[in-house]
């Protein structure tokens, strides 16, 4: 998921936040329609607290925030985002890579669902993939617009509750476009996690 998404996809990108994993999605003939009701009351969600124009944007984030850790795996896909560099951060940089790989998605993503205009999602289905993993198919439905986006979503029951760890549009993974940019960061500046650190705060300061 790249920081920049075009803002046709506003709505797919806003509730997608991030994706994960980067785990094959070879599903089996198992439904999993708890998962499926998760991923829809997740959108009912995002549009009752977010798209209200008249809520302030401070408020609009403390929204965000509680969206994204009550349905979003948010420390394992930060941590599969950074890649083999989590292994070699310090315990500092890890906190502070967490801290600002959560600011960095509600900057990012937060104004976007002001400019929202009905779009809906509608799950397709839902099949059990690994475990307690699930892929969620679903589409999100625009208005004048004859074809709709897909977008896929795995999520994982752990302790009796859904968190997503993976999504895709079209196909596309959106962490792994998001591990490959960070990774390309990272190489240019010689594998420098005090570099990266800053280049990631520069990007919440615009953000903020």
């Amino acid at each position: 998921m790249r920081i920049e998404i075009r803002r046709r996809r506003f709505l797919t990108a806003g509730i997608a936040l991030a994706g994960i994993a980067g785990l094959p999605a070879v599903a089996f003939a198992q439904t999993s329609p708890g998962a499926g009701q998760f991923i829809a009351g997740l959108s009912e969600r995002a549009i009752a607290a977010l798209t209200d124009k008249n809520t302030s944007r401070e408020e609009r984030e403390r929204r965000f925030r509680v969206l994204l850790h009550d349905h979003f795996a948010i420390e394992t896909i930060a941590r599969w985002v950074l890649g083999r560099h989590w292994a070699t951060a310090s315990s500092d940089e890890r906190a502070e890579y967490l801290r600002l790989f959560e600011d960095l998605i509600v900057y990012s993503y937060v104004d976007r669902f002001t400019e929202y205009a009905g779009e809906r999602l509608e799950v397709v289905k839902t099949l059990v993939v690994d475990g307690n993993d699930a892929m969620v198919y679903s589409a999100i439905v625009r208005a004048n617009q004859p074809e709709p986006v897909e977008v896929d979503w795995r999520v994982r029951q752990r302790d009796g509750k859904f968190k997503i760890v993976d999504v895709m549009v079209k196909g596309i993974s959106l962490g792994i476009t998001q591990r490959q940019e960070f990774a390309s960061v990272l190489s240019r500046n010689n594998n420098s996690m005090l570099a990266f650190l800053a280049e990631l705060r520069e990007r919440v300061k615009k953000g903020a």
